[in-house]
């Protein structure tokens, strides 16, 4: 092979150019699919703990918090509430709260809270998924007179029942206590959901 008439410089020229705008078009395609695998803003904010200011709830009160979709209920108990939970341990289906996966292990107790005047949990029926009415006057759920009701949360669909500690009755449909959120306090009254105390 001969090399008469051959400008040995423009070919390493035209060599190095096509060599960089080769690497150019490598990592125009490399960075789009790399940050492909990276959660989108929208995915990261679905888990996200929430905070939640529950210093302004009156006692007796529920109030409602989106988290990972789903409804967060923060109830704020009154002593009579509190006491009203020993009332109707004999009817409860499972009144230790003894599944594991129902309840982190700071909130398996009669209360089912770190803090027992604030309940936490996920509002929707271990049945079917509805979700439940909360109905906190003692003695009546939706205006009917019910022997032995201290207030709680009744699920319209099929007729499941759960205390004030969510934890549900015997007899009813729904075969486990509704969910405790993992959650923790930032201050006497800042809540966060999603985050258990000492998570990062």
């Amino acid at each position: 092979m001969s090399t008469d008439g051959v400008n040995v410089g423009r070919r390493r020229l035209l060599i190095g150019l096509t060599g960089a705008v080769g690497a150019v078009g490598v990592a125009g395609v490399a960075v789009p699919f790399v940050k492909s695998w990276t959660p989108s803003a929208k995915a990261k904010a679905a888990g996200a703990p929430v905070t939640a200011d529950v210093g302004q709830l009156e006692p007796g009160q529920k109030v409602v918090v989106e988290w990972r979709g789903k409804p967060v209920w923060v109830v704020r108990r009154t002593p009579a509430m509190l006491e009203g939970l020993k009332k109707v341990e004999g009817d409860l289906l499972d009144p230790a709260s003894s599944d594991e996966g129902q309840q982190p292990a700071y909130a398996k107790n009669g209360h089912r809270s770190i803090n027992p005047e604030f309940l936490v949990l996920t509002g929707i029926c271990t049945h079917l998924g509805c979700s439940p009415l909360f109905e906190p006057e003692e003695g009546k759920i939706q205006g009917a007179a019910v022997t032995n009701w201290q207030g709680g949360f009744y699920c319209p669909c099929h007729g499941s029942k759960f205390d004030l500690a969510g934890r549900v009755y015997k007899g009813v449909p729904a075969p486990k206590n509704l969910e405790v959120p993992p959650h923790s306090y930032d201050s006497a009254t800042v809540l966060t959901i999603g985050v258990e105390k000492g998570a990062a």
